[in-house]
């Protein structure tokens, strides 16, 4: 049994925008059924932690591991340094080196559009869109079509003994008794989904996605376009016009 409790966290409270482009709008019907299961972790054994056993940075940390994932698939997998997963939680997350009271983590929302703006060690997000978080059919077809989902998670203290996440009974099976959680999911079958956390893929069943996951984004990376062009049944040019109306 594990013991995850001195792991960090740093997913503040979910933020909404009615601005947010729903990823269903752009879906059509030419897009045939998501696969059974899809991995696109491509064999990636150590993922890194990306600072995240030290500091609330877990905003940041996924979109770390989302850059490898997608640059694996590419061709050649990119993970980023220490340094720039530092650069970014200060820049967007307002973390001060100097001062640890400020060590407290970031919105899901916030960082994607300093993400959309900036680059992060020049990556680029083209676009984002949001899933229905309790639709699996389409949280699945995200993940197939994107490469992975970028989710946030109320965690359960029972999360911190579990090898595989699954909803626990009590108190402890209280959503948000740990705290929130930001993690990038490149995986699923019909049974769960798998995240990758503090350097390490885990699984999450279909009920615990159903109680705790809160919030889940969908990322056109201009590394995923590399590999894969843009995905067939997918309306890129009405995401973009959209968002140059909302931007």
């Amino acid at each position: 049994m594990p013991d995850l409790s001195h792991m960090r966290l740093g997913r503040k409270a979910l933020k909404t925008d009615t601005r947010t482009l729903r990823l269903r709008t752009y879906l059509t019907s030419k897009l045939p059924p998501a696969p059974k299961s899809v991995d696109w972790t491509k064999g990636i054994t150590d993922f890194g932690q990306m600072l995240n056993d030290q500091l609330g940075c877990c905003t940041i940390a996924g979109i770390g591991h989302a850059i490898q994932i997608w640059s694996a698939n590419a061709g050649t997998e990119c993970t980023l340094s220490d340094a720039d997963i530092l650069d970014a939680y200060e820049k967007w997350d307002g973390y001060d080196p100097s001062d640890p009271a400020t060590d407290q983590g970031g919105i899901e929302l916030d960082v994607l559009t300093h993400f959309k703006r900036d680059g992060l060690a020049g990556h680029e997000l083209i676009a984002f869109a949001d899933p229905t978080v309790l639709n699996l059919d389409e949280v699945r077809q995200a993940i197939n079509l994107f490469g992975g989902v970028y989710i946030g998670l109320s965690l359960p203290a029972s999360a911190q003994t579990q090898d595989v996440w699954d909803v626990a009974a009590g108190s402890i099976g209280t959503p948000g008794s740990w705290g929130g959680h930001a993690v990038f999911v490149p995986k699923y079958d019909q049974m769960s989904f798998t995240c990758i956390t503090w350097g390490v893929q885990k699984t999450l069943t279909i009920p615990f996605w159903r109680k705790y996951t809160d919030e889940a984004h969908a990322l056109l990376s201009g590394d995923w376009l590399t590999a894969t062009g843009s995905p067939v049944g997918f309306n890129r040019e009405l995401l973009e016009s959209d968002l140059h109306l909302i931007h």
